[in-house]
């Protein structure tokens, strides 16, 4: 299985690997910081080129997680168009040192957003008594699905006012490692939504968002039974390191997508014509 080093550290923007195997049009590495789609983040894109040859460029437009993370690539040649589909004749060999390089201004949005969307969950369970139930993001947008009957538009205000009440704050993001077990035994499930991942992912990434009295900076030891964060998730995306960085956030909009559930869209003000 790849080592997820992006669980470690979502900071990362070029990193040194070994390619493992090939398929196809795909390479497995032994380990990567491209986070593949899952959790309603989309993957990373970016390059990968062989660290001894950096004439042999790929452009790496899609991951995937199953039994190990693949890399689907697109040569480059020199340019940025590229040749399309990477052949199998085309990849770097098993046990080639290549170097790859995160698109960060992706990765970036991916993460302020996904921070954002921490926050949004937290306010409406906290304010609304309304639990998410999924959640989508892309570069430029977001939404979230709650169980709740109706947002009406004063509720959008409010909210949109409470979230950025929280950015300025700039709350510190911080994330451990926690056996499930454990984390079901101890942490309140409505918060940490737990009970919505597959029974196979046995160890789990909880991130925090500090407390009122928190700042930016102050990095509490976040497992301790005295910490009290505004909200405490299992999640294995990529976040900023402080509520601050997410920018201010506006709620574009409300649907009702079935009985006793809404979805509430916002973007960042820099993607808000």
């Amino acid at each position: 299985m790849t080592e997820q080093r992006y669980l470690a550290d979502d900071t990362v923007r070029r990193f040194e690997a070994t390619v493992e195997r090939t398929l196809e049009d795909r390479v497995v590495l032994d380990g990567t910081h491209f986070y593949p789609t899952g959790g309603g983040q989309p993957h990373d894109t970016g390059t990968l080129r062989v660290a001894d040859d950096p004439d042999r460029r790929f452009r790496v437009v899609d991951v995937e997680k199953s039994d190990a993370i693949y890399h689907t690539l697109e040569p480059v040649d020199g340019n940025a168009d590229g040749d399309g589909p990477a052949t199998p004749s085309d990849l770097p060999e098993p046990g080639t040192a290549v170097i790859g390089e995160i698109d960060w201004d992706r990765r970036r949005a991916h993460a302020r957003y996904h921070t954002a969307q921490h926050l949004l969950s937290a306010l409406l369970l906290e304010e609304y008594g309304a639990r998410t139930t999924g959640n989508q993001l892309y570069a430029d947008r977001a939404h979230l699905d709650a169980a709740y009957d109706r947002f009406e538009a004063d509720d959008l205000d409010r909210i949109e006012a409470r979230l950025n009440e929280l950015v300025d704050d700039d709350r510190p993001v911080t994330s451990y490692t926690m056996a499930r077990e454990d984390a079901e035994a101890t942490l309140d499930t409505d918060r940490t939504r737990i009970d919505l991942l597959p029974d196979s992912i046995t160890e789990l990434r909880i991130v925090e968002i500090g407390g009122a009295d928190a700042a930016a900076g102050d990095v509490a030891d976040a497992a301790s039974d005295d910490a009290d964060p505004y909200d405490r998730t299992a999640c294995a995306g990529t976040h900023v390191g402080s509520t601050g960085e997410i920018g201010e956030v506006v709620v574009t909009g409300r649907e009702t997508k079935g009985s006793g559930e809404e979805r509430i869209r916002f973007a960042l003000a820099d993607h808000v014509a």
